[in-house]
């Protein structure tokens, strides 16, 4: 990334950080209840937080490991009470409130820096962690990968892993789903999945904020990436892809199953 693509970054980045630090707190609690109750729920079953990804992740107890953009720390909460030491970075203030009250009253305790990913302190990047957690509505924050997997690469042990979901990009880019006919999900291509533009859209808690409150918030700007600028990316750091997995929509009623829905990318540092 030269000089010019750094500062757009920066800019993008501050911009986003001021969508992401509007009423978030109160939105998390109005989506999963105030920390403490938050808390009782994932103290009964943490595993069931990262099911998603926990085959991928391997053996927690014992290990090293950063969940970036790690937003309400439900995820980290979650590695940290089955045994993991968790650092969170984000750079939404508000997010982190809401993740050290949560960690606190599940007596699991977390590591979390308010910080852009791409600014971490040079004294962060330890190559001691043995595992790397990124997952849903992430990579498209970022205007070039490269950077993203170099901060990874330095993050990681020799051998340590990073486990990478997200949306699928025909999903996210080409193909809008919408409404049933005799249940039959009604499928449109309507995108273009070459699009490198950014598209201007609500923050994606905007939703458990108050109706009344929603036209007032700022918006994000996103870059969404294909399956290929992904892996490539990822990999320009000189991590090892050891998977990629794509996914159909989850719910057991989904009428969209034969379109990738998710993805989960494993790489390693050698």
């Amino acid at each position: 990334m030269n000089a010019e693509e750094s500062n757009v970054q920066k800019q993008l980045n501050e911009s986003n950080e001021l969508a992401w630090n509007q009423q978030a707190y109160d939105a998390w609690v109005n989506r999963f209840g105030t920390p403490e109750a938050a808390a009782a729920k994932i103290v009964q079953d943490p595993l069931a937080r990262i099911r998603s990804f926990a085959r991928f992740a391997g053996e927690l107890n014992g290990r090293k490991a950063a969940n970036l953009l790690g937003s309400h720390g439900h995820k980290a909460v979650a590695m940290a009470l089955l045994g993991a030491d968790v650092t969170v970075v984000d750079f939404a203030s508000e997010n982190a409130r809401y993740a050290r009250q949560l960690a606190e009253a599940a007596g699991a305790p977390i590591r979390y820096i308010v910080s852009d990913v791409l600014e971490l302190p040079s004294e962060e990047l330890t190559g001691d962690y043995d595992l790397v957690v990124m997952e849903f509505g992430i990579l498209h924050y970022f205007l070039d990968l490269e950077p993203l997997a170099a901060v990874i690469a330095g993050l990681l042990r020799s051998g340590g892993r990073f486990v990478l979901q997200d949306f699928h990009p025909v999903s996210t880019k080409l193909i809008q789903s919408r409404g049933t006919t005799a249940n039959i999900r009604k499928h449109k291509v309507n995108g273009d999945y070459f699009d490198t533009s950014l598209e201007e859209t609500s923050v994606s808690y905007a939703k458990f904020v108050p109706e009344s409150a929603q036209s007032d918030l700022h918006k994000v700007k996103l870059r969404k990436w294909t399956l290929g600028e992904i892996v490539t990316g990822i990999a320009s750091a000189g991590l090892f892809i050891r998977l990629l997995e794509e996914e159909p929509n989850a719910s057991s009623d989904a009428f969209d199953k034969g379109i990738p829905k998710t993805f989960t990318l494993v790489a390693e540092k050698l």
